[in-house]
């Protein structure tokens, strides 16, 4: 900062304002100065600014799996808005190991980020207690935290499962099978029982056997979807509940002559060009990004009150799997 001063013929003070985007400098002074730093490559020391101001102008986010397009726009929303508000994001993933997202998110609180985002895959949050009550804002989202009193953003699943079995439902279809993520995780279960809601109401029984639940993994997935359309009644349409189950059986499902509906939650790349298209249960990923991050700064710009649940809607797109009527 000297450096930068004495080149541009300034003092100290007029230099931090400048690097701070603090009022009082001139626009004269201000281009000098600028045009200093940028000759002498001069870069803030932000673990000082830190050290003076207690807060790093940055904010953590904890995703299940990175490589899922699901996360990749509300990773970019979640970002955008931290950008807004001056703040650098930081974050990685837990894959899907709780032991994992503890690591990961107490590493992040431990370089001491201002607020924490974590799409949790762990069902006890309380190691985070302390985090919070020390200042750290914390908003969860995708999934409420476990035996944790906090902010949580979310997606209809029951309302939208059940939304989506009651559309096979009304196109004629009685056997509906449901492949679904393993059930302890809340989206899962949510979904789960949005599809047995839509059967109860129809006045259909769920025979145990028309229900998977379990690790989303190709092989398993492969299985189970051979085995609910195996035998002398086979189920005629499947609702499956994650974009990764949903690839596996359109894969196993388009070498089959015999057609079968399918509805699926969330959203595909190309789902529309598909011959038929895929109808799903669409998810907003970026809005629950958005509403997460905003809610996070404004907890950090002071907000208080009781923890809040967000909870929005999904959406049904209605695209030719869905509508197809049962083959017997």
């Amino acid at each position: 900062m000297k450096d930068v001063a004495a080149r541009a013929g300034v003092g100290l003070k007029t230099v931090s304002r400048v690097v701070n985007g603090e009022p009082g400098v001139t626009a004269d002074t201000e281009r000098r100065v600028r045009d200093a730093i940028t000759a002498l490559g001069f870069r803030r020391n932000d673990s000082a600014r830190v050290l003076r101001k207690g807060t790093t102008a940055s904010v953590g986010l904890v995703l299940e799996d990175l490589a899922d397009p699901f996360y990749a726009p509300l990773n970019r929303a979640v970002e955008e808005v931290a950008r807004a508000h001056g703040a650098l994001l930081v974050n990685g993933s837990s894959a899907e190991d709780p032991d994992r997202e503890r690591e990961l998110a107490l590493a992040l609180c431990a370089r001491r980020v201002d607020g924490l985002i974590v799409v949790p895959t762990g069902d006890d949050h309380r190691y985070l207690a302390p985090e919070m009550a020390a200042g750290i804002a914390t908003v969860f989202v995708d999934r409420p935290a476990g035996r944790l009193d906090a902010d949580a953003v979310l997606s209809d699943s029951f309302g939208g499962a059940r939304d989506g079995v009651a559309h096979l439902v009304a196109h004629g279809h009685r056997r509906i099978g449901y492949i679904g993520d393993r059930p302890h995780i809340h989206t899962a279960a949510e979904r789960e029982r949005g599809y047995r809601a839509a059967m109860a109401a129809a006045g259909l029984p769920v025979p145990a056997a028309w229900v998977s639940a379990g690790p989303t993994d190709p092989d398993r997935v492969r299985a189970e979807t051979e085995r609910l359309l195996a035998g002398p009644e086979p189920v005629t349409a499947l609702f499956t509940g994650n974009n990764r189950v949903t690839v596996t059986v359109l894969r196993l499902l388009a070498a089959r002559p015999r057609p079968v509906a399918l509805v699926g939650f969330d959203d595909l790349e190309l789902a529309d060009l598909l011959s038929p298209g895929v109808t799903v249960v669409a998810q907003d990923a970026a809005r629950l990004g958005r509403t997460a991050a905003e809610l996070l700064f404004g907890r950090l710009a002071g907000a208080d009150g009781p923890a809040r649940r967000v909870e929005l809607p999904t959406r049904l797109i209605v695209r030719g799997s869905g509508e197809r009527p049962p083959a017997d």
